[in-house]
């Protein structure tokens, strides 16, 4: 019988969702769906000055908003119990006293302060700081005498015996199912603690355990986690446990190839989706970070992209996180969403605007006239100003270049005397225009300057909707009584 597939995604909760962690689960989520087996969600809180509920709500929120759902986790449930770090610290004391037991971990006393003098004399020596192991061999009556002196012991991991129990060199090796073979030279890490004189765990310990129990079998995570990875395994071996694989993904850069930070633009997940980006658009886009479709085409559903999506063939570099093709990508989607789901998914963005001005009708036509350059829904916002209101906020550069010539006066008075007679119908409209334009080429005016006239009185710019669109939905009145306004 071949063992189920497990991979899981165990974010801190000490801020929102970032977009490189998202990359992560959707990575691992891919590889789940591609085999048939279950994506994990575990919330790692140990960190209880960072965690705040607002930034799990905010990691529950941001994953199903992506379609990420979790098989097992929080609010889901599962076989292996609770899926909040803080509320497993009664499991892991076992597993230490069975390392203590076995010879691989012991206690030591050592105090911050003699700690950090060892740290400063290797600095000094310029020297790798390496823990010296003195407390390694304490005898029962050195520790029954520093305990008396109120000091409380952490655990720490012994990595030389455990190398030494479980493989023939002190440099090991592991198959990435990114990067290939990694190896690391044990003897440079040196022993760590598993357990704090407070009694909670640190990371390289809760993870293993938490993993070993949830029977986790596949890790796929980020590059920075690669130094744990030779801790982590040593662990593995020493409960007696299978050693899951493991899979290392390449950092996301900016642009300029630094570290993404929100001096680049947003970050988290909510912060995209807050500016307007469709989260199809937003998982499409961080499955190409460093992984390529067998057949070229780009624009695929999450379904889609697991079908074709393998482990092995993402790429072991670092990513350039590229703000200008997410939004082509997202203007491509918001290309193929139906007029009344644009409609609905727009609204949040006019809230400035008083959309009871306009009838169901007029709103519709509005946002068929706007949505073609649209990049990201917030783009409506700036676009649609002059539908709203009796009079227009005219810019400067369209007041003097534009208005204020002899020109546009002269077209403008002429439009006012001639447009009060006219059917206010868009078809009519349209047709009345041409008649316009074709009057005033007569008399050497270029079309695009008479429209420049008409579009800056009515709307305050010189670019923007089809012109007959906005006057229809304006109506006569609003209309003339804009360009009247113009006029000096």
């Amino acid at each position: 019988m071949t063992e189920e597939i497990r991979v899981r995604i165990a974010p801190s909760p000490s801020g929102n969702l970032h977009i490189g962690t998202a990359r992560t689960a959707l990575f691992n989520y891919l590889y789940a769906k591609k085999v048939g087996g279950k994506f994990v969600l575990r919330i790692e809180d140990t960190d209880a000055e960072r965690t705040s509920q607002a930034y799990i709500d905010n990691i529950f929120d941001s994953l199903k908003a992506l379609g990420l759902n979790w098989d097992e986790g929080p609010d889901v449930g599962g076989p292996y119990g609770p899926y909040t770090q803080s509320e497993r610290f009664d499991i892991y004391p076992k597993y230490v006293q069975e390392l203590l037991d076995k010879g691989f971990a012991y206690e030591c006393y050592c105090t911050p302060e003699e700690l950090e003098a060892e740290k400063e004399e290797a600095t000094k020596n310029k020297k790798a700081y390496v823990y010296s192991k003195k407390c390694e061999n304490l005898t029962e009556e050195e520790k029954a005498k520093l305990r008396a002196e109120g000091r409380k012991p952490a655990i720490r991991f012994s990595i030389e015996k455990a190398q030494k129990a479980f493989h023939d060199s002190p440099i090991i090796h592991f198959d990435d199912l990114v990067k290939g073979d990694l190896h690391q030279d044990t003897s440079l890490i040196g022993d760590f603690v598993i357990m704090k004189s407070n009694g909670s765990p640190t990371y390289n310990f809760a993870v293993v355990i938490d993993d070993m129990l949830m029977k986790i079998s596949h890790i796929i995570r980020g590059e920075d986690h690669i130094s744990n990875t030779f801790k982590q395994i040593l662990i593995y071996e020493a409960l007696g446990a299978e050693v899951p694989r493991f899979g290392h993904l390449g950092m996301i850069l900016a642009p300029d190839r630094s570290k993404l930070s929100k001096r680049h633009g947003a970050t988290a997940v909510s912060e995209f989706v807050e500016k307007g980006y469709l989260t199809d658009a937003l998982i499409n886009f961080v499955a190409l970070l460093g992984w390529a479709p067998s057949d070229g085409v780009e624009i695929k559903t999450v379904d889609e992209i697991a079908q074709d999506f393998r482990i092995h063939e993402v790429s072991s570099s670092n990513s350039i996180f590229e703000y200008d093709k997410l939004n082509w990508m997202n203007g491509q989607y918001i290309k193929k969403l139906s007029l009344d789901e644009l409609k609905e998914r727009l609204k949040p963005f006019l809230t400035k605007y008083d959309l009871s001005q306009l009838t169901d009708e007029q709103y519709t036509r509005m946002v068929e006239v706007t949505r073609e350059p649209l990049t990201i829904l917030s783009d409506i916002t700036d676009a649609v100003p002059y539908f709203f209101g009796d009079d227009v906020e005219i810019d400067e550069e369209t007041q003097t270049t534009v208005l204020d010539t002899e020109t546009s006066q002269d077209v403008l008075k002429t439009f006012v005397e001639q447009a009060k007679d006219w059917e206010w119908s868009e078809e009519n409209l349209h047709e009345k225009l041409e008649i316009f334009r074709g009057e005033f080429k007569e008399k050497g005016i270029k079309p695009k300057v008479t429209m420049w006239a008409i579009r800056g009185a009515i709307t305050g710019r010189t670019r923007g909707a089809d012109m007959t669109a906005i006057l229809a939905i304006l109506g006569k009145e609003k209309s003339l009584n804009r360009a009247k306004k113009a006029i000096k």
